[in-house]
């Protein structure tokens, strides 16, 4: 089965309130461990590639895993742009292969990030590529990106309803009070803008920073009107600790496959349990 972009995906989940999840690729162990998750589960997913990403697999590499992914498993699969910084960024994966990009204009004024998310929404909607926007600042790490907890800010509802309606994106994440990376406690959550955001526009609204939120919080808001949730620091964290655990038990060990076939296991075990909380579980 070839790519698909996510308005495959995405209109079912928020019609019968689930969400697929975007798993991060980050090398070709993730790509394996999330598919063969999903495959186990029946399950569709975005695969989501930062810019990082990017240039440490190179873009010929990344399609190519995917487009292998997608064929071996026959399940529905979007290769997604994450966080993409600029109109060059989304349409030189548009070029390569990708079936989705995110044009990040959050940093920019509100304005700014109307117009060049228009332009981007344009280009990709003449390829069948789907887009994703952001509104509002999200906290934590994002590859190089570090944004300190009082420079986040929240969506405003009226402003995110607005956004949708001149830029028509597919998709819209929009900052509740989530943040990149894991929580030293526990997050707190705008549930009341999710809701009323999900009930004014016809797509669904994207929860970034879903590694570390309690499972109450994200059945919360999937209920809220939530449609794609954003997972790789949970996998991230899960790979180095089996890999660690292997080394410390053996530190003659040398060869990639005797840490990586493990690291790579407890990813799939991170992927599953997502799904079956996202609600994803044989909707492919």
């Amino acid at each position: 089965m070839p790519l698909v972009s996510m308005n495959e995906l995405l209109p079912k989940a928020k019609a019968n309130k689930y969400a697929v999840g975007q798993f991060n690729m980050n090398n070709l162990e993730f790509a394996q461990a999330i598919v063969d998750a999903a495959q186990e589960l029946n399950s569709p997913f975005i695969y989501g590639v930062s810019e990082g990403a990017l240039k440490y697999m190179g873009i010929e590499f990344t399609v190519a895993i995917a487009e292998a992914a997608a064929k071996k498993s026959g399940l529905p699969i979007a290769l997604h742009l994450d966080h993409g910084s600029s109109f060059e960024v989304a349409m030189k994966c548009i070029r390569a292969g990708f079936s989705s990009v995110m044009f990040d204009g959050s940093h920019y004024s509100f304005e700014e990030n109307i117009r060049l998310t228009k332009e981007v929404v344009k280009a990709a909607r003449a390829m069948g590529v789907s887009v994703e926007g952001e509104l509002g600042t999200i906290g934590g790490v994002e590859d190089d990106i570090s944004v300190d907890e009082k420079n986040a800010s929240l969506a405003k509802p009226e402003e995110a309803i607005r956004f949708y309606e001149e830029t028509g994106v597919d998709c819209l994440a929009i900052a509740v009070g989530t943040a990149h990376g894991m929580y030293a406690g526990e997050p707190n959550i705008r549930f009341d803008i999710i809701e009323q955001v999900s009930k004014a526009i016809p797509v669904p609204v994207v929860l970034h920073g879903g590694s570390g939120v309690p499972d109450e919080m994200i059945i919360k808001a999937i209920a809220a009107g939530v449609g794609k949730i954003n997972v790789n620091t949970e996998n991230q964290v899960a790979c180095t600790e089996a890999i660690r655990e292997v080394l410390n038990k053996d530190a003659k060990v040398y060869d990639p496959r005797k840490y990586l076939t493990p690291a790579r296991k407890a990813m799939v075990e991170v992927v599953k349990s997502k799904i079956q909380l996202f609600g994803s579980s044989n909707q492919a």
